[in-house]
């Protein structure tokens, strides 16, 4: 068996995390099913592809599940209270600037407010909450070429309100 020393060591040969690594799908706790259904699959159009007692997988594309939703250890509960660790939000990446704008209709259809919507520089987001509280970013990236940088090369991201008419008016372009 490998000693502890040599482990470590060995832990520390690659020292940055490959760049093929992604992060999979999010679960979260909800206080109501149904409800949260209603909003990840009725108002931002994601597809469910499997459940169970308690539980809802759901998906874009087919995936098997981007986003696990589950009453577990939720069932009628409340969010956690501010000033309380966890979740920040869930970032939900458009491929497109025009899907961007579909989102951004579908929310306003919904009468779903937005707690904001920020230019980045590297990306465009929505920022909202779902039903049970949870943050939710929707959003988009620019082209990597697109990205802003500092006179020394280095990325230089920035918060500037993000201009939502502006954002609307990609929906009454030819799609591409």
């Amino acid at each position: 068996m490998t000693k502890p020393v040599q482990i470590e060591k060995e832990a520390l040969r690659l020292p940055t995390i490959d760049p093929g690594v992604r992060i999979g799908h999010v679960h979260l706790k909800v206080a109501d099913l149904q409800r949260a259904l209603d909003f990840y699959c009725g108002v931002l159009g994601f597809t469910l592809t499997t459940s169970r007692p308690g539980a809802a997988f759901i998906s874009a594309g087919g995936y098997h599940h981007h986003i696990g939703l589950n009453t577990w250890e939720s069932l009628g509960g409340s969010p956690p209270a501010p000033g309380t660790t966890g979740l920040y939000h869930t970032a939900i990446l458009y491929p497109t600037r025009r899907l961007l704008a579909d989102a951004l209709r579908r929310l306003i259809v919904a009468k779903i407010p937005l707690e904001g919507a920020s230019d980045h520089g590297v990306s465009e987001a929505l920022y909202l909450r779902d039903p049970d509280d949870n943050g939710v970013e929707l959003y988009r990236d620019r082209p990597k070429e697109e990205w802003p940088k500092n006179a020394d090369g280095s990325l230089r991201m920035y918060t500037h309100p993000l201009d939502l008419h502006d954002l609307l008016s990609e929906l009454d372009k030819a799609p591409a």
